[in-house]
């Protein structure tokens, strides 16, 4: 047999060598952060197509970022939803409820009371603003970052922080990370850590859905880092190919954990832009903007629910505080990046929305603040009284064996059996 091509690993001819392009980002700790280069259109310039469009209409906001409420706090243009005062204070009061909830937990994992947690400052307006645009039935994929979604539902907070302490009445029994909530009868499908699962398990049930002649619709929520996954693009082409009725959101927040969102092809186009591949509607939100949030969840979940096929939403925003507890955002980003962000705050924007129409006040926002942290401080001790994490006051020692099968075995049955056995012998003081 012939000999096939030599390779040397040198170049060939005039051909110049290969180079490999690495994303690098624009600003690191101590730098002068400078958002000239982003294109922020005006607020209310994005036209608003309808419901029952073909997909290609919505083609051109995917490099678009619709946005409702403008310098001035007036909500102007087709986006609008025209949401009545009292629809917005029980939004921003959510949306508060769900910082102070972040904060207050923020303390107890710095005291030892939990392992870990994950705050979503300067984002809640997507969560908040999605579950007041989808039916209280509609089922949420979500992840680690849509606890307002929970908040806004009603689920109570000291179940909320059960679970993150991982104490006796933690509903799932001390079995997930902390923050890994699960809530069926809310709609609220179990959070996982492995990134962007969730896509595909939303496309799948929503596709359940519609085989069974029903009428709810599923959402999912994945960061712009998870977006390079396998499973976003499994999910997508199951969407494309059967119609699925189904709303996919991806937010961009800049960075996954330590890298920004250059790694996960954020450089060349929008997220939102990956629809047109696709051939599904795509939107490009205002992620901090909280009647643009709901303007384009409400748009797209009325074309779902109308059998008119999936949509996929960027939502634009920053990751104000680092990726986790576990995190020191300091040691990768400049630290004026924060205060520098373009789109502003989702609470002061809407707060100052409200203080335009007449509707609201810096005192009783104030008074609203204080209530909220004084309820949250109310559920955090009463969840205490369950146990902190490695405090005592764990579930039952026999619960690890069960929930798996719906009969134990009897193999099983003899380990818990001989565990409890051992544990008893060693503390004889130790009662369940």
């Amino acid at each position: 047999m012939g000999e096939g091509p030599v390779r040397t690993g040198k170049p060939r001819g005039n051909l110049p060598p290969l180079e490999l392009y690495v994303p690098e980002p624009r600003y690191r700790p101590g730098d002068t952060v400078d958002y000239s280069h982003l294109d922020i259109p005006e607020a209310g310039r994005q036209p608003r197509p309808d419901e029952a469009c073909e997909a290609r209409e919505t083609w051109p906001l995917t490099t678009d970022l619709i946005r409702v409420l403008d310098d001035e706090g007036s909500a102007v243009g087709p986006w609008n939803p025209n949401l009545d005062p009292e629809t917005l204070r029980r939004m921003l009061r959510t949306m508060a409820l769900t910082r102070a909830f972040d904060d207050r937990m923020y303390r107890g994992q710095r005291q030892g009371k939990t392992s870990f947690y994950m705050k979503s400052t300067g984002e809640e307006a997507i969560s908040v603003a999605c579950a007041h645009a989808l039916a209280d039935d509609d089922m949420v994929f979500p992840s680690y970052r849509q606890q307002g979604i929970l908040i806004a539902r009603g689920y109570p907070l000291v179940d909320m922080i059960n679970q993150i302490y991982s104490n006796r009445a933690d509903r799932l029994k001390g079995r997930q990370l902390p923050i890994m909530y699960s809530a069926r009868d809310y709609g609220f499908f179990t959070i996982s850590g492995n990134l962007a699962t969730q896509f595909p398990q939303a496309v799948g049930w929503s596709m359940a859905s519609a085989i069974k002649g029903d009428t709810r619709i599923a959402t999912s929520f994945i960061g712009e880092g998870s977006s390079a996954e396998g499973d976003f693009h499994a999910a997508m082409t199951f969407a494309a190919v059967y119609n699925a009725p189904v709303v996919l959101n991806i937010v961009n927040n800049q960075w996954a954990i330590s890298s920004f969102s250059g790694f996960a092809g954020g450089e060349r186009t929008t997220f939102a832009a990956r629809a047109v591949g696709y051939g599904i509607a795509g939107l490009r939100v205002d992620g901090n903007d909280t009647l643009a949030v709901y303007a384009a969840m409400e748009w797209a979940a009325n074309r779902a629910r109308a059998n008119l096929g999936p949509t996929l939403i960027e939502h634009f925003t920053y990751r104000a505080e680092g990726h986790s507890t576990s995190d020191d955002p300091a040691a990768y980003r400049s630290a004026q990046e924060r205060e520098e962000w373009p789109l502003g705050d989702p609470i002061s924007r809407l707060k100052a929305h409200l203080i335009a129409l007449g509707e609201w006040s810096d005192d009783r926002h104030a008074e609203m603040d204080r209530e909220l942290a004084e309820e949250v401080r109310a559920a955090t001790k009463e969840a205490e009284k369950n146990g902190i994490l490695g405090h005592g006051f764990h579930h039952p020692f026999h619960t690890m064996f069960e929930d798996v099968f719906e009969e134990l075995p009897w193999h099983l049955q003899e380990q818990a059996e001989q565990a409890i056995r051992e544990r008893q012998t060693k503390w004889p003081e130790w009662k369940e």
